[in-house]
């Protein structure tokens, strides 16, 4: 059952509350999403890694701000959560490449409204 409210001339759709047991399953699924996707930069990765597969100086040069070490860090961790694989290939120097997963498009609808909401947010701290 769906109540309607009318807010700021614009109707919003709000499902009826969950019950306590649902509230309960969905916070362990958030707080296991959170634990892999924890800190300001994982999802940068994911985003800088499915647009192409790229060296860790490329990664580094395109997101400003991160350190080697974090970036490393950051790289081990989505790897070892199956969102990013890491390929070496034995030229000389020896050639590591990183690309985003299939896995990792899964994603694609969370990043797509973290966007979203992030534009909206920064709309309205302006208007402040």
């Amino acid at each position: 059952m769906k109540v309607c409210i009318f807010a700021m001339m614009k109707t919003i759709e709000y499902e009826t509350l969950p019950t306590k047991e649902e509230c309960a399953g969905s916070l362990k699924n958030v707080i296991d999403a959170m634990y892999v996707l924890n800190g300001k930069w994982k999802l940068a990765l994911i985003l800088c890694l499915v647009q192409s597969s790229k060296r860790f100086n490329e990664i580094q040069r395109e997101i400003t701000g991160i350190s080697p070490k974090v970036l490393a860090n950051e790289l081990k961790d989505l790897e070892l959560n199956f969102l990013v694989t890491r390929n070496v290939y034995p030229t000389t120097p020896v050639s590591i490449i990183y690309e985003a997963t299939e896995y990792s498009r899964t994603l694609k609808n969370v990043l797509s409204e973290l966007s979203d909401w992030g534009a909206e947010h920064r709309m309205k701290i302006k208007e402040q």
